[in-house]
């Protein structure tokens, strides 16, 4: 593992009664330690995961494409400050990597694309051909068989909103392989229960306070799902 553990400065965060300083999962939650080469956050919508998701990230000195955007009715100035607040403590120094999230995807393929005509060997390392002419979820698979193959550390937010369960299960064997192959750790903010169900995972639940560590059958996500299937025609009837 590269990342070794994040702490919430508590003590030093600006105000308690704007977001995202004043998520209980945040004000209540210590540290989080990455023991495992796959972590996953879990929760409901709105619990913080992306949130925390992308803080750690910035504060790891990984870029985040972001799309332009246009104008607010309102602006929360401390939005994006989160990463400010956590500390973060390295096994071996730090390490490059990315963040991956599909409502950017598109602003990324677009910079790649204006690389590629520069220079084909400039998108060797996400395919070496154009992600904008593959289909959603083919570019998507594009980018993760080759983009992390490289040593580093790769934070994705939800990155099965493109991919088609037998896709999500592609995507949930390379994780399995790169993540086993030692050069790659990987931090996952989910719906999924495909991905959850990786073996041998770290899963943070994000629905209770403190941020706890819990095992697949008991994440919502998992006993949803399975009830659904299971109960079909009485959760239709309740519709």
């Amino acid at each position: 593992m590269h990342l070794k553990e994040i702490r919430f400065l508590h003590d030093r965060f600006p105000k308690r009664d704007v977001y995202p300083f004043n998520v209980e999962v945040f004000t209540q939650t210590e540290r989080i330690a990455f023991d495992n080469a796959l972590t996953f956050f879990v929760g409901e919508n709105g619990t913080g995961k992306s949130t925390l998701l992308r803080a750690i990230a910035k504060r790891c000195g990984i870029h985040i494409w972001e799309p332009i955007e246009g104008s607010r009715m309102e602006i929360n100035k401390f939005e994006q400050l989160l990463y400010r607040f956590i500390e973060i403590t390295w096994n071996d120094g730090p390490v490059h990597g990315s963040f991956f999230a599909s409502e950017i995807f598109h602003t990324f393929t677009e910079v790649i694309e204006e690389w590629g005509i520069v220079s084909k060997e400039k998108i060797k390392y996400f395919g070496g051909k154009s992600l904008i002419t593959q289909s959603h979820g083919q570019s998507h698979m594009t980018y993760f068989t080759n983009r992390y193959k490289i040593k580093g550390l790769y934070f994705l937010d939800e990155p099965e909103n493109a991919l088609s369960p037998n896709r999500q299960l592609e995507l949930l064997k390379l994780l399995i392989q790169m993540s086993t192959a030692g050069h790659a750790q990987f931090i996952i903010a989910t719906h999924s229960p495909l991905l959850l169900a990786c073996p041998g995972a770290a899963i943070y639940s994000f629905d209770r306070s403190p941020i706890s560590q819990v095992d697949y059958e008991s994440t919502g996500h998992f006993r949803l799902y399975h009830d659904f299937i299971t109960n079909r025609k009485m959760y239709l009837k309740n519709i």
